[in-house]
């Protein structure tokens, strides 16, 4: 086995985390303008932008659908003989577990709270029809659009770790059928994989920016811990040791461990609250939801409020503070997503790695915005709680903690929500060191190395304890957003070059007739190598290649 300096990419390893300092420390050292710069630069992105992220919200949801039912589709990810490497309920709840993260118990309890406020269309805030948007956009945006924005490196990964057996976890590997080998492996390919890590570190700097909040919260309600910066320093701390220990553990140890229990923990928690809860509301109000999520699925995704300011229409800001933030989330998220989806779908062919990422990710999304958020909802139209004056006043972890004590036997519900925040965090976080210590590696035969995988678990509370010296959730959703903007050109290069490699080899295959297509058979020269060319053979045409 090579030493530890051998195996490592000293370049990405060095160029990711001297960026990553270079961010976070002036925000630390200067938290008031460095406020004002990230929302400066929030603005100047979304702005000019924020398009951008919408339209390929709508590409990555086309995309998806077009590869699911084409025989690209059929593509097994693995040898005829590999079978699952992870039977399916763990495999959804790894793929669940570690994309999501605490986040989904932040936004499903809170989120219709902004929304009935100021809720999109023009329409009145604090009215009906703002009351049914407001149930309505939560599984929106956390639905099949996130979904498919999570997968677009997941396929041209699992495609290369898998099919054509490349043990190198790298962006710029992936990318090399649409910029060329001399491309990928320069110093374009140096940059990208290093602003693909970035774009990571900002996504999950988000992530955590927004648990540690809510962690505390639930401790100073269980045990009356104080809430302030200190401890929310403290509880990164927690869960930076937690993750630490799994990701040291690896990923059938840790990983798996972590997210199997994460799962149980959910059920049981949406459980209860749905039986002891309003019950048929959350029921009826969640169906009615998800109907009208489905059939305004486009008029969502295109909502630009593009006559906002002008005489006789509103601005309320909608689109740019919610669906283009969250697609700009789902993008800096998804290199974690999709190393780790690439990492743990072997056996399978792509079609099922789609239909599955999509499905189980969206109706487990769902699931929690419709007991969570609607429990909520619930009492505030019955008047038995104004949720939206506790946001106001009081802050969005206290608004989320009074909904809880609506229920029999709240602190069990506290302190499930509690534990689950924390399990949420170190599983999400989990999964991100483990594809970081990939990606600054060489090449990765079997798991990253130890010593990798812990210095990238402790080395991702640096942006989240600088978020949080900053303060405020505008300055979280600005990390997003502008650590999204290089990624919005490399989202679309995956795309392609998913496709290119992919089209070239089936016309290698002799029949692919069979419900899933093994490729085995290359060209002499890959078509993306300076020795190759993209002159299209034959079907069925024999490789040379070894």
């Amino acid at each position: 086995m090579p030493r530890f300096a051998e195996r490592i990419d000293w370049p990405t390893f060095i160029g990711s985390f001297a960026l990553l300092l270079i961010v976070a420390v002036p925000l630390i050292l200067f938290p008031v303008a460095g406020k004002e710069w990230v929302n400066y630069a929030k603005n100047i992105v979304v702005d000019n932008f924020g398009v951008l992220y919408l339209m390929l919200g709508v590409g990555a949801m086309g995309f998806m659908l077009y590869v699911t039912f084409t025989d690209v589709g059929q593509i097994k990810l693995g040898a005829p003989e590999d079978d699952y490497e992870f039977a399916t309920p763990s495999w959804a709840a790894m793929l669940f577990c570690g994309g999501i993260g605490a986040s989904i118990l932040y936004w499903s309890a809170i989120e219709w709270m902004y929304y009935i406020q100021s809720p999109p269309f023009g329409v009145e805030g604090m009215s009906s029809d703002a009351a049914r948007w407001a149930s309505t956009y939560g599984i929106f945006h956390w639905g099949v659009t996130t979904w498919s924005i999570y997968l677009i490196p997941s396929l041209p990964m699992a495609y290369f770790l898998h099919v054509r057996r490349v043990n190198i976890i790298k962006v710029s590997e992936a990318l090399m059928p649409a910029i060329g080998e001399k491309l990928a492996h320069g110093w374009v390919g140096r940059m990208l994989d290093i602003l693909f890590i970035f774009g990571l570190l900002a996504g999950t700097g988000t992530t955590l920016g927004l648990a540690a909040p809510l962690i505390n919260q639930g401790l100073n309600d269980m045990f009356g811990v104080p809430i302030g910066l200190g401890p929310k320093l403290l509880v990164l701390a927690l869960c930076t040791a937690i993750f630490g220990w799994s990701a040291w553990s690896g990923l059938k140890k840790g990983i798996k461990v972590l997210s199997d229990l994460n799962l149980y923990l959910a059920i049981g928690l949406l459980a209860f609250v749905l039986i002891l809860g309003p019950t048929l509301f959350m029921l009826s109000t969640g169906l009615e939801s998800i109907g009208r999520a489905i059939s305004n699925l486009l008029r969502m995704a295109t909502y630009t409020e593009s006559f906002g300011g002008m005489d006789g229409f509103t601005d309320s800001n909608f689109p740019e503070n919610w669906t283009m933030f969250y697609w700009a989330w789902w993008l800096v998220f998804s290199p974690t997503m999709g190393f780790f989806v690439a990492r743990i779908s072997k056996g399978r062919t792509v079609r099922q790695m789609i239909v599955g990422g999509v499905l189980y990710g969206s109706l487990g999304c769902a699931a929690f915005f419709i007991t969570l958020g609607n429990v909520g909802l619930y009492h505030q139209l019955a008047g038995d709680l104004d949720a939206v004056a506790i946001l106001n006043e009081q802050g969005p972890t206290a608004a989320m903690f009074a909904v809880l004590h609506t229920l029999p036997m709240a602190w069990v519900a506290v302190a499930a929500f509690t534990l689950l925040a924390i399990l949420f965090t170190a599983t999400s976080f989990d999964s991100t060191s483990y594809i970081l210590a990939a990606a600054v590696e060489k090449e990765v035969h079997g798991e990253p190395m130890r010593a990798n995988r812990l210095f990238w678990a402790i080395a991702l509370s640096i942006l989240p304890a600088a978020l949080m010296i900053v303060g405020g959730l505008d300055t979280l959703q600005t990390a997003s957003v502008v650590g999204g903007l290089p990624l919005l050109p490399i989202a679309v290069l995956l795309m392609v070059s998913f496709m290119r490699a992919a089209r070239y080899d089936l016309r290698y295959q002799m029949d692919y007739s069979q419900p899933s297509i093994h490729i085995d058979e290359f060209p002499k020269h890959d078509p993306w190598t300076q020795a190759g060319n993209w002159r299209m053979p034959r079907r069925g045409d024999k490789s040379t290649k070894n």
